[in-house]
């Protein structure tokens, strides 16, 4: 469970730092037999600050409720 927790952890401050990742998607427009127009789309995939906070905090429980159990 500690591995997970600091694991946790690393994800909450990177969540935190980096606020999401732009996506690149290629849809099909028109398709008329060997014709075919295709356009490009950026897709922003993001999460509010306070989700990275929330991972954060559960990692640092399970990091302090294993040295808790082994001591």
């Amino acid at each position: 469970m500690k591995t997970l927790g600091i694991v946790l952890i690393i994800a909450g401050i990177a969540m935190i730092l980096i606020k999401g990742f732009s996506v690149q998607t290629e849809k099909k427009v028109v398709d008329l037999g060997p014709v075919e127009v295709n356009k490009k789309e950026n897709k922003w995939i993001g999460w509010p600050t306070y989700a990275g906070a929330v991972v954060g905090v559960i990692g640092l429980a399970l990091v302090l409720t294993d040295k808790k159990r082994t001591a």
